[in-house]
């Protein structure tokens, strides 16, 4: 085979073996985790975690501390559940921060970013699981949220392991593989599965795929590999 015919397919090798590493949930940089940290420590911030102690516990807080730490907290995408190639199991939904009362009574603020990349906190819920369960992860894992079973998942380039559930559909500690999930996902949500918001569209992913594949086709074409 001639040395540019080579060259042809190992760039497209190359291509298609990046392709699981991108379509791995990306983690936010340092910059927009501090930037997330940072919103969660403005006045309207704050008076949404007052207002969750309030609820909470019928009176405000005498002081609020906000953690100096964020935490991305994902969900599990409509996509990976249809069964969409190359669709990450999934997508960034919040960064949490943690807001504590004098009392030491917990609630998360929950930001977003918009489309101009600024930062601000949404929503504010009771408890801390975000951090708590951030503490139990690997270096290259992040944190899976299944809503539909209140589940906490730690999430992997290759698979899933359940923390805790309102409603454990796998018994809790046990890596599950990436592909097994997906089946086990597909079964319990079918062709419905409930909309969610991520940060970027779900089906860019199958679209770079297909645009490896016909880069493939032109180059190949192009040196007249036989």
């Amino acid at each position: 085979m001639p040395v540019a015919c080579r060259a042809v397919l190992a760039l497209i090798m190359l291509l298609v073996l990046a392709t699981p590493a991108a379509a791995r949930a990306p983690v936010p940089p340092p910059p927009d985790l501090a930037a997330a940290a940072a919103a969660a420590t403005t006045p309207a911030a704050i008076s949404m975690a007052k207002t969750n102690f309030r609820q909470v516990h019928g009176t405000d807080p005498a002081t609020v501390t906000i953690a100096d730490r964020a935490f991305a907290a994902y969900v599990l995408n409509p996509a990976f559940v249809q069964g969409l190639p190359g669709a990450p199991a999934g997508i960034l939904q919040y960064v949490a921060v943690t807001a504590t009362a004098a009392t030491g009574e917990h609630a998360t603020l929950r930001a977003t970013q918009d489309p101009t990349g600024t930062w601000t906190v949404d929503s504010a819920f009771s408890g801390n699981d975000e951090e708590v369960l951030s503490a139990r992860l690997g270096p290259d894992s992040v944190l899976l949220n299944e809503p539909q079973i209140n589940g906490w998942y730690e999430l992997t380039a290759t698979g899933v392991v359940l923390l805790q559930a309102s409603l454990p559909q796998s018994p809790v500690g046990t890596p599950i593989p990436l592909a097994d999930y997906q089946t086990q996902v597909e079964s319990r949500y079918g062709d419905s599965p409930p909309p969610q918001h991520p940060t970027k569209p779900p089906w860019t992913i199958p679209f770079i795929v297909a645009g490896i594949a016909l880069l493939g086709i032109v180059l190949y074409r192009r040196f007249r590999c036989t």
